[in-house]
């Protein structure tokens, strides 16, 4: 279609913005859209060729989202898909790309949101998503009794991903399932609580994880970054999300940090905050 990339070795800002001028399509995950927004040489002028930015891998901030129309010119589209499946959603080619969501399932992909009980769940409620298509890999290599509980009865399988759909049909994931904290007896989602920490003032991104706690079961821990040159105070972060969520979901602790574990992709590996902090209420 006459698109043209770029394929770069090693991620480096400055280079890529460099090498805008020269493609027409962009594809990175968040962290890299956030580290190309902090170079001044990324203006209007140099998206000028682009045809189409994309994102995917892990969630993009809507923050990242405005940010990037503002600078650049261009909505980023965001769209989800997984190792087994290949790509299942997308925001739209053509029509409204909407920030902190995935868009709509791709044709011939059946998307649903199910209980933990296996049945479906209204409009905007969330729960686990499941998938059914011809994209859909048939099963685990040699470990039939893993794909059995990876497929519920009638074909579909289990994402292990957490999300809702809208009443117009945009899905928005919320986490994975093994990152849900169970909080007295309570569903935490950390998604949630990250979003209302990283529309603060001063953090540039944060990451919310579950670690055991003698009287609740799990508790929340809020791992946060700051924006250059900000200065944030973590019992303060604290106060202003008891101020806007139900007490449940307020994380115990917060701490600042100067940046996040992540892997290869640029996602942020929160079993290894977990690990970091499992014995903070032992």
């Amino acid at each position: 279609n006459g698109s043209k990339m770029i394929w770069l070795a090693k991620f480096d800002p400055k280079l890529v913005v460099q090498k805008l001028p020269e493609a027409t399509v962009f594809m990175g995950v968040p962290t890299l859209y956030v580290r190309l927004l902090a170079e001044p040489g990324l203006t209007r002028e140099t998206c000028r060729h682009m045809r189409l930015f994309v994102a995917g891998s892990a969630p993009l901030l809507i923050e990242t989202f405005t940010e990037w129309q503002a600078r650049t010119g261009h909505t980023i589209l965001e769209r989800y898909g997984m190792s087994e499946t290949a790509m299942l959603t997308s925001n739209p080619y053509k029509g409204e790309r909407r920030g902190g969501t995935v868009g709509f399932a791709l044709p011939g992909v059946s998307l649903r949101v199910q209980d933990d009980a296996g049945q479906p769940l209204p409009t905007g409620e969330i729960g686990g998503i499941q998938v059914k298509g011809p994209n859909v890999f048939k099963g685990y290599w040699r470990m039939p009794e893993k794909t059995k509980e990876e497929f519920t009865a009638d074909g579909y399988f289990k994402t292990g991903d957490v999300g809702k759909i809208d009443e117009r049909g945009y899905i928005t994931i919320v986490g994975r399932s093994k990152d849900l904290i169970i909080s007295g007896g309570y569903n935490v989602y950390p998604a949630e609580i990250e979003g209302y920490i990283n529309d603060m003032p001063g953090v540039a991104e944060s990451a919310v994880v579950g670690v055991p706690h003698p009287d609740f079961g799990e508790v929340g821990v809020a791992i946060v970054i700051a924006k250059a040159g900000a200065k944030l105070d973590a019992e303060q972060i604290i106060a202003r999300l008891k101020a806007q969520l139900a007490n449940f979901k307020i994380p115990k602790r917060c701490f600042i940090v100067g940046e996040l574990p992540r892997n290869t992709m640029g996602k942020v590996q929160k079993n290894v905050l977990r690990e970091q902090h499992k014995t903070l209420f032992a």
